[in-house]
């Protein structure tokens, strides 16, 4: 198991989220996870849409998202998706804050441009992983 497999196991992330959590005095309402599906996409992932729905249809309890950090909304290859995603809540009245990160969701520009980059490169991950698989299967023909 690799380490970066082990950092993003659904269980750490939840520990760590919970750590977040207590320490600054949140509690947490509900748990929205996908584990073991892919990011690539929100189709099949029923706890983002899930999330998404309750906060578009006003059916939260909560005014902040905890989320471990920023590409945890998924690796899209539109890095805007991800982006969407996180305007739906702001929309709402619904802070999202990222418990794995250095630095603080604040919209200030800096916070804005680290976010941009890092959901890029979330992207980025992905397509290049997928090359690696592609070309080890092809190896093994």
């Amino acid at each position: 198991m690799s380490t970066e497999h082990q950092r993003y196991s659904t269980e750490n992330q939840a520990d760590a989220i919970q750590r977040y959590a207590d320490e600054r005095g949140y509690r947490i309402i509900r748990t929205y996870s996908d584990a073991g599906k892919s990011g690539l996409r929100i189709q099949g992932r029923a706890g983002l849409s899930q999330l998404i729905d309750d906060i578009e249809t006003g059916q939260t309890e909560f005014g902040t998202v905890l989320v471990y950090d920023v590409s945890r909304w998924g690796r899209f290859q539109d890095a805007d998706e991800s982006a969407y995603y996180e305007y739906i809540c702001k929309r709402a009245g619904i802070s999202v804050e990222y418990c794995a990160e250095q630095f603080e969701n604040d919209g200030s520009p800096m916070s804005t441009v680290v976010k941009g980059l890092k959901r890029a490169m979330a992207g980025e991950y992905s397509r290049e992983l997928s090359q690696k698989v592609f070309a080890g299967l092809h190896r093994s023909i």
